[in-house]
């Protein structure tokens, strides 16, 4: 299971978001001392998010995620407001070694589909979810736009479109959970493995080294996560990078 410390962006700092709620937000400073105290302490990959543009604003975010892709000794995934070929190419012509869809994934799932074609294992779709009340019960619902709407259609419902797809990883976020450290959705990543031969990445409640070890013994068929996104866990030094990357390789 891969380790993916997390360094979110908004105004050129490296945050924190509650629950996905942009009024609710810890600043941990620079983001390329972060980055490089990660690499410092083990990290062997990063998962970087441009929150400024995934909710649509301006920023000069787009500049230091160029520097981190091209300072940085380990791969490195970018997502946050990629919604065309132009920037996803971009992104990947800079060395990202994904890129992460989210919105366009829901609204356009054709055109990530033939991106995915395009840059086999390179692609990810971030699949951000809420809990909410349908006609037939409760269901997770897909949010869009740095989760700030509600995308109509089921998490179940977009890994079925993209069945069969050789996309990277779907990074799959529970919103509720998300900066909580209340712990991860552990039946909900079963059900996943279940239903889905996708590589799933868990993202959200992580709060310490028991966790990512229940999540790393999830095995359903013979198939188990590929990956993990860690936030708040390490920023707020709940647990140490070495301690997380020792826990997802067991």
């Amino acid at each position: 299971m891969q380790c993916l410390p997390a360094i979110d962006l908004r105004g050129g700092r490296c945050v924190r978001l509650l629950q996905g709620d942009f009024a609710h937000e810890t600043v941990y400073g620079d983001p390329f001392d972060q980055a490089r105290a990660f690499v410092a302490a083990g990290a062997n990959a990063l998962h970087v998010v441009d929150l400024d543009a995934a909710r649509g604003t301006t920023s000069d975010n787009a500049a230091i995620v160029a520097e981190l892709i091209e300072t940085l000794p380990v791969p490195i995934e970018v997502g946050g407001g990629v919604r065309d070929e132009a920037r996803a190419e971009q992104l990947l012509g800079q060395g990202a070694a994904r890129v992460v869809l989210g919105t366009v994934a829901v609204e356009e799932p054709a055109r990530v589909a033939r991106l995915s074609e395009a840059h086999p294992g390179r692609i990810a779709i971030g699949l951000d979810h809420r809990r909410v009340e349908g006609p037939d019960g409760p269901r997770r619902e897909v949010a869009l736009r740095g989760w700030e709407e509600g995308g109509g259609h089921s998490l179940e419902e977009v890994l079925d479109w993209f069945a069969g797809c050789p996309l990277g990883a779907v990074i799959v976020t529970d919103i509720s959970l998300d900066g909580t450290l209340a712990g991860p959705d552990l039946a909900g990543y079963r059900d996943l493995l279940e239903m889905s031969e996708l590589p799933i990445v868990a993202s959200g409640g992580v709060a310490g080294v028991a966790d990512l070890r229940a999540l790393a013994a999830l095995v359903v068929r013979g198939r188990r996560l590929a990956g993990v996104v860690i936030g708040k866990a390490l920023l707020s030094g709940a647990m140490s990078v070495g301690e997380a990357v020792r826990a997802c390789e067991l």
